[in-house]
């Protein structure tokens, strides 16, 4: 079995007496692009904000990169969970002049990742003037910033265009290479397929089905047999 950079063991998270995320146990390989797949409303962001410390379990643990979670592993930990929050009077790099300055890094870093998410000849264009493609890509570089190991990226292709999709694509499918573990959450399937190479199907707060999965697979055949409870 690969190493785990991720594991849950029966995570559960309710508001109120009303129970969104119930026993989810993740297993997410090291070096792998995870797809946490579902329906709206089948807890994918509320299992994710645990996992980023956004939000309390109350059940179950969190084990990550071998040890239970604290908040010391935020700093290995990058991610973009639906818009990302960007100052629409700055730069590309002044917008990430600020992260690091929060985080203590050098502002070598910030060429970095704008060169690794192709933002670095934006030039004096402010953040409001971007497109969406260019607003998700600066979020991501924003969640590079720290070299993380982990990376969560929560609906990343809402609202982009066929360009934009493609775009962010290619570059999820280059962190792996670059010592990243991805977890892409999402209901648009068509993506995920050419992306993941194991995945988790959530519906109802539960975690119905997880595995390793080829670029061949009919993942929407599964997926559909798999939320609405059919067997093969």
């Amino acid at each position: 079995m690969s190493e785990l950079i991720l594991e849950t063991r029966g995570l559960k998270k309710y508001y109120g007496k009303r129970l969104i995320v119930d026993n989810v146990s993740l297993h997410i390989p090291r070096g792998s692009i995870y797809g946490l797949l579902g329906p709206n409303g089948a807890g994918k962001s509320t299992t994710l904000k645990m996992i980023t410390g956004l939000l309390y379990p109350s059940e179950g643990k969190i084990i990550i990169f071998g040890e239970p979670w604290k908040r010391k592993h935020l700093g290995r930990i990058g991610a973009l969970i639906e818009s990302p929050a960007l100052y629409g009077n700055l730069t590309a790099f002044e917008n990430l002049l600020v992260h690091s300055k929060l985080m203590g890094l050098s502002e070598e870093r910030i060429d970095e990742v704008l060169e690794l998410v192709e933002l670095k000849d934006t030039g004096k264009k402010l953040a409001s003037q971007f497109s969406m493609g260019m607003k998700q890509r600066l979020g991501i570089a924003i969640a590079l910033l720290g070299n993380p190991e982990l990376l969560i990226l929560d609906e990343p292709t809402n609202g982009l265009d066929p360009i934009g999709i493609q775009e962010l694509r290619e570059l999820i499918r280059s962190f792996p290479a670059r010592g990243i573990t991805v977890i892409l959450s999402s209901h648009i399937l068509t993506e995920v397929s050419q992306l993941v190479n194991h995945i988790g199907i959530m519906s109802d707060g539960e975690l119905k089905f997880q595995g390793e999965i080829s670029l061949t697979e009919d993942l929407e055949s599964l997926f559909m047999r798999v939320v609405k409870g059919v067997k093969k």
